[in-house]
């Protein structure tokens, strides 16, 4: 999730559980515990100028469970040794340190980018794929129960506040899986009518909303792409089918920075040549023909390819044509092509 998100995750956390003499500390030391995590881009940046090392290498050490739970209590023994509001109560805010940071990559695992939640361990991250990166109306909740909070210091109506605040956001959290399994369920029979029961397949919410969804599923030939509004939609999903050069991926599959995108994304990803160049392109993040992370692997062509040091390419995206329709298509269903029934819409790919 974005950074404002885990501060205000990780001060709502250790203010409810810590003193209420201690809240306004509270709240400054779990927004520091809440984005630690997300500092691991600094020594990665440091240490690498590989794309796929830098997108890979995030959320990994930093983020995982195992390792987690000793550097909060490292943290906690070194501030209880110094005395002040940890050796007062050190039970407390032993569980409010470790409420803060392990809440982080727990959060991120909502999210679609994928979260190395046990590393070491080498299983692929996790993606539940359930809320966008950016969801405000999971934030609000907890940015409001901060500032309450703050100002409320210790007064018997800051804990309401802030308990308030984690159940609203974690009722939402609880609505986007729900809203999830409605738009799986809408997905699979379209699917299946397509020969695509059990082909890989992922679901994602747009950006900032958990009513408008995304569904890919992987082809033999490439993959097709669907839209979901909960608000909206009431016939058959409708998918567009899109090429994907699987040959020159099938070639090129071996490399490692390919076999490290392949485990991190799941994948999920499209191979197309430009200018003599082979192009990845993580189909989780973005949305048709546009896309977050894109990399050149290989150079070459019918001849075959050779593999080059990975290149992660910036083309621009849209969003300002992008986001009004995107907000219109929540509350609205697009009419059928014409000359198709709902029955065909669901089974054809154009």
């Amino acid at each position: 999730m974005d950074s404002l998100t885990q501060i205000v995750l990780g001060a709502a956390l250790s203010a409810a559980i810590a003193p209420a003499g201690h809240r306004r500390a509270a709240l400054l030391a779990g927004a520091a515990l809440g984005t630690l995590p997300d500092l691991d881009v600094i020594p990665v940046n440091l240490l690498t100028d590989d794309p796929v090392s830098r997108m890979t290498w995030h959320r990994s050490l930093s983020h995982s469970l195992l390792v987690l739970p000793l550097i909060a209590w490292a943290l906690w023994t070194w501030f209880r040794s110094r005395g002040g509001r940890v050796a007062q109560s050190p039970v407390r805010w032993f569980w409010a340190m470790q409420a803060a940071l392990l809440t982080h990559p727990v959060l991120d695992a909502f999210t679609v980018y994928g979260t190395q939640l046990l590393w070491p361990l080498t299983v692929r991250p996790a993606m539940w794929s359930s809320i966008f990166i950016i969801d405000p109306l999971y934030t609000v909740w907890l940015l409001v129960a901060c500032v309450w909070a703050w100002f409320a210091r210790e007064r018997r109506s800051a804990q309401p506040a802030l308990l308030l605040g984690l159940a609203l956001s974690t009722l939402y959290l609880g609505g986007s899986l729900w809203a999830k399994q409605r738009v799986e369920s809408a997905a699979q029979p379209a699917l299946a009518a397509m020969g695509l029961g059990d082909a890989p397949r992922f679901s994602v919410p747009m950006p900032f909303n958990i009513l408008l969804w995304r569904v890919v599923a992987m082809t033999p030939t490439g993959y097709v792409e669907g839209e979901r509004s909960l608000y909206a939609d009431r016939g058959p999903m409708r998918f567009h089918a899109y090429d994907s050069d699987v040959d020159a991926y099938r070639q090129v599959a071996g490399y490692p920075s390919v076999a490290r995108l392949a485990w991190f994304n799941h994948g999920f990803m499209k191979a197309e040549q430009r200018d003599g160049q082979l192009v990845l392109s993580d189909l989780r993040m973005g949305l048709e023909p546009d896309y977050n992370f894109r990399f050149v692997v290989a150079r070459g062509g019918a001849g075959g390819w050779s593999e080059v040091p990975a290149q992660q390419l910036q083309w621009p995206w849209k969003a300002a044509d992008r986001l009004p329709a995107m907000w219109t298509r929540i509350w609205h269903e697009p009419a059928l092509p014409a000359g198709k029934s709902e029955a065909a819409s669901a089974t054809a790919a154009p």
